[in-house]
């Protein structure tokens, strides 16, 4: 009777350190190493120059300077755009919000994510490319590296040679300059929660509070970061939009798109060179494209995620097309559909008002709509009713029973304000209290309220009334329930 001889059972070690490789023993014995993460090989995004490059640095003017100046203007005697915590008071322009208009603040994060929405559907992530943030920095922070470190060839041979004298000092003063940019980012972005002058001479002084400090550093700190160093990994695997656009997308979305049947196949050839006779596209194989991308991708490959439709690589092919005479428009805005289906500009144009195009605008104008007219009709101040919990009900002088209140008026007019309070709901029911009180501009006050009733003009129990609140200076009237307390 044989017996089976026992199976020899190998252990394959496997390194759990980041950047360690994995070793795995084939069935042969020999050991393979392989890693788990891809290489990521530094981007040196050469420059371009051309007609979207310009848009996206006009795009980088328009929202810094309003970025940046937007805190300095002033209106009456403060702040334009001031978002007070302290206070919980919030000014925009003429505007000035409290916390109990949140109301507002979501119906603008619900336009906000609907324009997204319909943005996207139409023109794809131009967003990305022109006005995000995370784009905007990067480019400021990539010329100010091209200012002291050179153009793309300069730097790659500068951080190919060994440190020297002037490779420290071109490092340094780029580091310096990113620092200056990214701390005045950080004071700047605190500024529309902190008073920026106030803010400037603590500064100075060096006398800002806790808070102010860490949001300074910190904000500065994640520009620096961020615009500095992780540049296209943001857009790549920590953007969610990147991730969710293919729910917005469809075959209709103008997309940066390479014309594959224009330019395939692609080769390298002289200027003069008949591109038919040499059986070669238009595609002169520059690789351009790819050293323009900001996200190091090739356009060629077809529709990316990592694409953030900047246009680059449409500026530099058409530069070379030029160069080359052929027709631009190798790479170029487009839509899948219109693509394959060999689409004029005419017929692409009228593919933008689709079903879901319209939806999309219909709500969204609804909306906004909703929003300013709602804000259009506020009533420029509130109140706020809260019973006195230590004298719920009372037999007052006189055989009346009082209740009393506390009533929180707040102004939200650029001046002062007086108020008339009455109360109705049950026969017999009067103010015990001043009528009329006064509140300074942008304030709020509380204010002690009593009401009596005579002892039988009511059963025992709780009883609904309402206060009145009218404005002597300004039209407006707010109404807010409360109860009445009859003990037994």
């Amino acid at each position: 009777m044989k017996t089976s001889k026992p199976v020899s059972r190998k252990v394959i070690p496997i390194a759990l350190v980041p950047g360690m490789p994995l070793q795995a023993a084939p069935a042969g014995g020999e050991g393979e190493a392989g890693s788990i993460y891809q290489a990521q090989t530094k981007i040196y995004p050469r420059s371009v120059s051309g007609l979207f490059s310009r848009w996206r640095w006009a795009m980088v003017f328009i929202t810094q300077l309003v970025f940046y100046g937007l805190p300095w203007l002033e209106w009456g005697q403060r702040q334009a755009v001031l978002f007070e915590l302290e206070t919980r008071r919030f000014y925009i322009l003429g505007l000035v919000l409290y916390p109990q208009d949140f109301i507002y603040l979501s119906g603008l994060l619900v336009i906000s994510a609907l324009t997204l929405f319909l943005f996207t559907a139409v023109a794809g992530r131009q967003w990305c490319g022109y006005a995000c943030p995370q784009t905007v920095y990067t480019e400021i922070f990539l010329w100010l590296e091209k200012v002291t470190e050179g153009d793309r060839s300069a730097r790659l041979r500068l951080d190919a040679s060994p440190m020297s004298l002037n490779k420290f000092s071109r490092k340094a003063g780029k580091q310096f300059l990113w620092l200056a940019l990214s701390l005045w980012t950080g004071f700047t972005f605190v500024g529309y929660f902190t008073p920026i002058r106030e803010l400037g001479m603590s500064f100075i002084s060096a006398g800002m509070g806790p808070w102010e400090t860490f949001w300074v550093f910190f904000y500065g700190f994640a520009t620096y970061g961020n615009a500095g160093y992780m540049r296209e990994q943001v857009c790549k695997y920590m953007c969610p939009y990147a991730r969710f656009q293919s729910a917005m997308f469809d075959k209709d979305t103008l997309i940066v798109t390479y014309d594959e049947a224009r330019g395939e196949p692609r080769g390298s050839r002289s200027k003069k060179a008949d591109p038919a006779a040499l059986n070669l596209g238009s595609c002169v194989d520059c690789t351009l494209c790819v050293q323009v991308c900001p996200t190091g991708i090739d356009i060629r490959k077809g529709l990316q995620y990592e694409c953030i439709s900047c246009a680059a690589c449409i500026d530099v092919c058409d530069t070379v097309m030029d160069k080359m005479s052929y027709p631009r428009g190798l790479i170029r805005y487009s839509t899948q559909n219109a693509l394959a289906n060999n689409w004029s500009k005419a017929q692409l144009l009228r593919r933008v008002l689709r079903p879901r195009v319209l939806v999309y605008s219909v709500i969204l104008l609804a909306i906004t709509l909703a929003l300013f007219v709602s804000l259009t009709l506020r009533t420029p101040f509130k109140v706020d009713v809260v019973r006195d919990r230590a004298s719920l009900a009372r037999i007052a002088p006189g055989g009346k029973i009082e209740n009393v209140y506390r009533l929180q008026l707040m102004n939200a007019t650029e001046s002062a304000q007086t108020y008339r309070i009455t109360a109705t709901g049950l026969p017999g029911l009067t103010l015990a209290s001043e009528a009329t009180v006064s509140v300074n501009a942008t304030e709020s006050r509380w204010v002690p309220v009593t009401l009596q009733l005579p002892y039988e003009a009511a059963s025992a129990g709780s009883h609904e009334i309402h206060f009145e609140v009218e404005s002597i200076n300004s039209a407006g009237r707010v109404t807010e329930k409360s109860v009445f307390l009859v003990p037994r």
